[in-house]
């Protein structure tokens, strides 16, 4: 039989998290330090696990601390959301989801994702948008559910990772149409022609360093951007060439804005969904990490 959940304990812990400091909680709970510690340690051995670990001065959870919080949290929330409910005053919440993206992830593609999301549940999102290292900490500490990324994390940043391939698509050089005479003769025509290019957080530009090499093509770099959005907008400005997947500028070829100038051999855009392993699961994330595709 399961022990009894005293739950003024759990909220005791659930503050104590989110404080970051047994001090700081006792002063927002306005309980003595000795006390709470108390209390701490006596729901820790009646659920028999350590919740946290002491680490120059402060208290980081644990795995197990992790999985609690977020329990406490759905808890305390759930039991918000009831008085509320009961006395008429909000409609029942809708299950949360937050989705992270690099900065260089076509806007459509976090859009196919919302909108299939919407499809599963009807649900309440949050976006993020950043560099990889940054979404990847929201990640691993079950901040964020599901993030979409060109690049996958590998040793110790990749452990405890789940990730699918959800697109692959050729890559090809796009400029303003001033640059339309670099067709001829491609791929030497475009040796020191000035270039956009993505910066090393994405694969594509290791690919790409590799592709020149090959081709012996000098890579007259004038910008180096992760947000596509920028790089469309710098190439539509004639500043220079993008290399990037078809379906990442249709809009601007189709207007004319772009034009592809040449496809490059053995290059490719592939884009990941990336999850946390984690005990509780958010269905709706689950389900797109199975299904989603572009």
């Amino acid at each position: 039989m399961s022990p009894w959940i005293n739950y003024h304990h759990l909220f005791y812990f659930k503050t104590i998290a989110e404080e970051g400091t047994v001090s700081k909680a006792a002063a927002k709970l306005r309980l003595g330090q000795p006390t709470l510690s108390a209390q701490l340690k006596q729901f820790e051995d009646t659920i028999g696990v350590q919740l946290f670990e002491r680490h120059h001065k402060k208290l980081v959870l644990t795995e197990h601390g992790k999985v609690a919080l977020d329990y406490s949290k759905n808890i305390f929330r759930m039991g918000s959301e009831m008085y509320e409910v009961l006395h008429d005053r909000i409609k029942p919440l809708k299950p949360a989801l937050h989705l992270g993206a690099l900065d260089s992830v076509p806007k459509q593609i976090v859009l196919q994702l919302v909108k299939n999301a919407f499809r599963i549940s009807p649900c309440q999102i949050t976006l993020s948008e950043g560099k990889s290292d940054e979404l990847l900490r929201e990640l691993v500490a079950h901040r964020m559910d599901l993030m979409v990324t060109n690049f996958l994390p590998t040793g110790t940043d990749g452990k405890g990772l789940y990730t699918r391939s959800i697109t692959k698509k050729n890559v090809s050089f796009y400029g303003a149409p001033k640059f339309k005479a670099l067709r001829r003769d491609f791929p030497k025509s475009i040796s020191g022609v000035p270039m956009i290019l993505p910066t090393y957080d994405s694969r594509l530009r290791q690919d790409l360093d590799h592709w020149a090499k090959l081709n012996k093509i000098e890579l007259n770099i004038i910008t180096e951007s992760q947000d596509i959005a920028v790089k469309k907008l710098m190439a539509i400005s004639e500043l220079g060439l993008i290399p990037t997947a078809t379906h990442t500028v249709t809009g601007q070829v189709l207007r004319g804005e772009l034009v592809e100038i040449g496809q490059l051999r053995g290059v490719h855009e592939e884009l990941f969904l990336v999850t946390a392993q984690r005990k509780i699961e958010n269905p709706i994330a689950s389900r797109l990490m199975q299904t989603f595709t572009v």
